[in-house]
């Protein structure tokens, strides 16, 4: 298979459909709109409906989600349909968003009744009502990998226009998503960072130490329970216990 960029037409594009100003301003918009979202998962669930909203020939939509490059989900899916194609891409290991998602590139499927390459999943598909696919690869964190499907219930009803207009769509759908996942992110770093002082202060009223020291305390339940450093302060903050009873001693009980 051809290593593709992200963004880079599909084999069957001949790139004759001419860009549209006015759709260029409505996507700048929605990125716009989206990125005041502070959830994203509510983000997603916009970037679906905007997508079918947007892109011709579309009558469902999802985020196919592949997690450790192994179990594919759907998320934010408009319908029942979008679940079941996702359900059988998994099963079977094959399938347009699995492509997406893993080489790069965009892949269309104008009449999936008479696609040849997923000799096990197209039949599937077709069965349960996709004529037509069209994925675009939206994001790659680590091992994650999350592309964009588009189906159709008509053969041919995602043509070549329908995935000029998605990969616009994605690119921006791209961005948007990105960003509100750092705000997350720096949103969660600053909420531990306050948990974790407020357990400190416990610590350095109770047994007047310093709150380096107190951060020791926490760092070294901590390791010792093998949990995350957030939780240890949130136990803390919240039942006033940790297993680490002492400074230098071990067991369950009131810190």
């Amino acid at each position: 298979m051809v290593d593709r960029q992200r963004g880079e037409p599909s084999d069957g594009s001949t790139g004759t459909f001419d860009r549209d100003d006015e759709l260029a301003a409505a996507f700048a918009g929605f990125a716009r709109s989206v990125q005041q979202q502070d959830d994203p998962d509510r983000t997603l669930d916009e970037i679906v409906r905007a997508a079918v909203d947007l892109i011709p020939g579309c009558d469902d939509g999802s985020i196919s989600v592949v997690f450790r490059r192994r179990t594919v989900s759907s998320q934010a899916a408009s319908g029942e349909l979008p679940a079941v194609i996702d359900a059988l891409q998994e099963s079977t290991g094959q399938g347009p968003c699995l492509d997406a998602a893993y080489a790069h590139e965009t892949v269309r499927v104008p009449d999936m009744a008479v696609e040849t390459r997923w000799p096990v999943f197209a039949p599937l598909a077709a069965e349960a009502g996709a004529a037509g696919m069209l994925a675009c690869q939206l994001y790659v964190e680590g091992d994650d990998l999350g592309a964009l499907n588009l189906f159709s219930r008509t053969p041919g009803g995602l043509d070549e226009e329908s995935e000029h207009i998605a990969l616009m769509f994605a690119a921006h759908a791209a961005i948007a998503y990105a960003t509100v996942q750092r705000r997350e992110v720096a949103a969660r770093t600053v909420a531990t960072r306050q948990l974790v002082g407020r357990a400190e202060g416990i610590l350095m009223e109770r047994h007047r130490v310093t709150a380096e020291h107190a951060f020791q305390m926490l760092v070294r339940v901590s390791q010792h329970r093998n949990v995350k450093l957030r939780d240890v302060a949130d136990r803390l903050v919240h039942s006033g216990r940790l297993d680490d009873p002492r400074p230098g001693t071990t067991g369950t009980g009131r810190v």
